[in-house]
């Protein structure tokens, strides 16, 4: 289990404190479900909500907690009625797993759980009460969730689909220029015109193409290279050259098409669509600073935003900086992080790093490690290996899956679960 804090204890605080205004607001098969409980959880959907700009109305948010809380309870009673019971070592390997993702030893969080008003006991209640219930759900459904290699290929063939219709195809194109000088005339550009239309009847007749380009063209290099360009991202080429060339097939040559260079013979040398998924990696640096006793997180933002003020300036470098006072190990590189693909940082890091262009350094960001300035310097794709393609394929096909049966479980379980609703939750 690798959570934060905040995420755990949500539904802790206060819970073993009734208020004397506390009441019943629903039954499942006997047992209560009450007030308080609701209000605990609603707060704890109203922060997800709000960090995700979503709507916050408090009472969309009271129906979302009691059926959520409905769900949890005949879920915990059908885990008893099953007989999954949660040791004690496996409570405490939670925690240790807690503490570790929140950069922190056991003692040093029960000693922050303490400080926030939450026992100790009450947290490893609610730790056994998500292990129950993840225990309980890998049992009834995760066995049954198979991906077949077949689904494996047709997941790919779709995404490759989706992606060739986003990812320009790679095209080299030969051409030869026939150029048109300034203040031709009319007749000048009809014998020009007509040069070029026999040029491209040459070619399209099976003539060697290099050659056409050396003996006729005029551009910069006289058809040295036999007139080719390259192969590159087609949207890197002109756009009248993509219309010319959009229907033909590699081996091919259009009809003459006229710039303000003159008139242009294109063939299709190569056209080589991606058969491979592309994954967008990102390229960015930090520096990080670590609270501590001599300073404090709000301390390390402030030196952060005086940071970041100076560097987006031009009045300092962001790579010195980050050599001189980031408390990371890539501070010698000047913080540069390398190359990453998506999930590779925690999620707090992503989503500020996603947001930025390359070029653009970010508001300091607090995550579990610390305080971070974040630049992202470039952004690329990148094709994936066959392996990370399976792999990321039968992953996305599992989830989708265990998505799909945990909710016609969870939907089977509560229906058969008996459900006294009593006073709405207030």
């Amino acid at each position: 289990m690798s959570t934060s804090i905040a995420q755990i204890t949500a539904g802790t605080s206060g819970a073993t404190t009734v208020r004397q205004a506390d009441f019943i607001v629903a039954v499942v098969n006997s047992e209560p479900i009450t007030n308080r409980e609701v209000q605990v959880l609603r707060q704890r959907l109203a922060v997800e909500a709000n960090a995700r700009g979503g709507n916050s109305n408090p009472g969309e948010l009271n129906r979302a907690a009691l059926e959520q809380l409905i769900n949890e309870k005949a879920q915990l009673q059908q885990a008893r009625e099953a007989g999954i019971k949660i040791d004690a070592e496996s409570i405490d390997q939670a925690e240790l797993n807690v503490a570790s993702s929140n950069q922190l030893s056991r003692e040093e969080m029960h000693k922050r759980l303490v400080q926030d008003g939450i026992s100790v006991g009450a947290f490893r209640e609610q730790l056994r009460t998500q292990l129950t219930l993840t225990r309980l759900r890998e049992r009834e459904i995760e066995g049954r969730v198979r991906v077949t290699d077949l689904e494996v290929e047709q997941f790919l063939l779709e995404q490759l689909k989706a992606q060739a219709a986003q990812v320009p195809a790679q095209l080299n194109l030969g051409m030869v220029l026939i150029a048109v000088p300034d203040n031709s005339s009319e007749s000048a550009v009809n014998a020009l015109g007509e040069r070029a239309a026999e040029v491209a009847r040459r070619a399209q007749a099976g003539e060697n193409f290099a050659e056409l380009a050396k003996t006729f063209s005029q551009t910069a290099d006289r058809g040295a290279n036999g007139g080719e360009m390259g192969l590159r991202p087609a949207d890197r080429y002109p756009e009248l050259f993509l219309e010319a060339t959009r229907s033909l097939k590699a081996g091919t040559v259009a009809a003459p098409v006229r710039s303000a260079a003159g008139f242009h013979i294109l063939k299709v040398l190569e056209r080589r669509q991606a058969n491979t998924l592309l994954v967008t990696q990102t390229r960015a640096r930090h520096i990080l600073l670590r609270p501590s006793a001599q300073m404090s997180i709000a301390q390390a933002v402030a030196k952060l935003t005086e940071l970041r003020q100076a560097i987006v300036s031009g009045k300092a470098d962001f790579a010195v900086l980050a050599r001189e006072m980031s408390q990371d190990g890539s501070a010698p590189q000047g913080g540069d992080l390398g190359w990453a693909n998506p999930g590779m940082f925690v999620p707090e890091f992503e989503q500020v790093m996603g947001r930025l262009r390359p070029g653009q350094v970010g508001e300091p960001l607090v995550s579990r490690f610390g305080v971070h300035l974040i630049e992202v310097t470039d952004r690329r794709n990148a094709p994936m290996s066959d392996q990370e393609q399976r792999t990321l394929a039968r992953s996305a096909l599992r989830e989708k899956k265990l998505d799909e049966a945990y909710a016609t479980w969870a939907e089977d379980i509560r229906s058969r679960a008996y459900v006294e609703m009593r006073e709405p939750p207030q």
